[in-house]
């Protein structure tokens, strides 16, 4: 994520630079279509971005889940005082 932050920051950055090289220049140089191609990348990155903050949500969210399961079936063992054979007891 922090990768996909900064690599937009340094679109937007690029897309700021070219805006101003293109207004300083005498010779009209059509710079709008690479400042839109780098617009639409920024879009994607953007876009990147929030598939991957949510996988990682769900991901986090699993993985408490089958913490709190883990905890609730090694307590259960326990409180039976019997462990299933093949598993040691830590």
């Amino acid at each position: 994520r922090e990768s996909q932050v900064e690599l937009r920051e340094h679109i937007d950055s690029l897309a700021t630079e070219l805006c101003r090289i293109n207004e300083d220049q005498k010779v009209a140089l059509d710079l709008d279509p690479y400042v839109k191609k780098l617009l639409n990348a920024r879009r994607r990155v953007v876009l990147v971005n929030n598939i991957l903050q949510n996988a990682q949500e769900r991901l986090r969210r699993l993985n408490h889940s089958v913490a709190k399961e883990t905890v609730r079936r090694k307590a259960m063992l326990e409180a039976a005082g019997t462990y299933p054979q093949g598993l040691p007891s830590k």
